[in-house]
């Protein structure tokens, strides 16, 4: 019995430190090069930094409250651009990051989105995904 209490232990350790690691593991951000932008793209830039470089960094490669845009996951024959609107103005439960789910943005029209997306694109290309 003693030999069971101590098996039992030891897991439950085993299981509270991935518990403890996978909560406090850094998360992801990658280097993105900002290329010379198309004028709908410029507006997206705008766009981008009042409401999504908080949690998407200034040039959408992450923060360690918001995954990076500028990664395979989110090339376009993944994540289409319409992908983008629904997350905008529904928001997303996690599914590819363990930052928890994205709310609806505020003050972003249906209008802005291919701003928005158009300066996504245009940065994920010039980084080598396209």
């Amino acid at each position: 019995m003693p030999r069971l209490a101590a098996m039992a232990g030891v897991l439950l350790l085993i299981a509270i430190t991935a518990w403890w690691i996978g909560d406090n593991a850094p998360r992801p951000t990658v280097l993105v090069r900002l290329p010379d932008l198309s004028p709908e793209a410029t507006k997206g830039q705008a766009l981008f930094q009042q409401h999504c470089s908080p949690c998407h960094g200034p040039k959408a490669g992450g923060t360690d409250q918001g995954p990076p845009l500028v990664h395979p996951v989110y090339h376009p024959n993944h994540h289409a651009d319409g992908a983008f609107a629904l997350a905008i103005t529904q928001g997303v439960t996690a599914h590819h990051w363990p930052f928890g789910d994205m709310p609806p943005v505020a003050g972003v029209t249906l209008a802005q989105v291919p701003m928005l997306a158009a300066f996504v694109r245009e940065l994920q290309k010039a980084n080598g995904i396209y």
